[in-house]
């Protein structure tokens, strides 16, 4: 199935999870997860699965002033 990370094309088999997506492109914490512009909290990753075309996004924190 085909899906965006940070708007990067990503193709994935079906019943892959967030925590999968978020294994392939390495995320290090700390970060936040939308799928579809909806939050999901960190204990969720694992059960999430994706759908075709979804759209996620990995959101670092920013620090400063």
């Amino acid at each position: 199935m085909n899906l965006l990370i940070n708007d990067q094309p990503h193709q994935l088999p079906a019943g892959t999870t967030l925590s999968d997506a978020l294994a392939l492109i390495e995320a290090k914490p700390p970060f936040a997860v939308a799928v579809n512009r909806q939050f999901v909290p960190r204990s969720n990753y694992g059960a999430h699965l994706l759908q075709a075309d979804d759209r996620i996004e990995v959101i670092r924190p920013v620090t400063g002033g």
